[in-house]
């Protein structure tokens, strides 16, 4: 688990980035997972949109795709999720 003063700090590095996933009226599957799981590797940290036309809570979401990717949830805000997973092969981000 994060920690709050983790979370602030990813929160700080996540400000910059721009969403590379969408979620729309499809919701969660599969495949999107395995992709998300593949650039959380690649990355550690990433946005995930959710669009307007989805129906479900964004909370639902962030839980599917965290319990999908085992990453952790940094933060929901408005329609955007972020992510954080650290990363095996590229660890990038030290945590404070």
């Amino acid at each position: 688990m994060l920690t709050g003063k983790q979370k602030r700090f990813l929160r700080s590095k996540a400000h910059h980035l721009d969403p590379i996933f969408q979620v729309g009226k499809g919701g969660v599957n599969e495949n999107m997972i395995k992709q998300i799981a593949d650039a959380l590797e690649a990355r550690e940290l990433l946005k995930v949109s959710v669009l307007q036309n989805f129906d479900e809570d964004k909370n639902v979401v962030a839980q599917q795709l965290a319990e999908g990717t085992k990453a952790e949830i940094v933060q929901i805000i408005g329609n955007t999720i972020v992510l954080y997973k650290e990363s095996v092969e590229n660890k990038q981000i030290i945590l404070p």
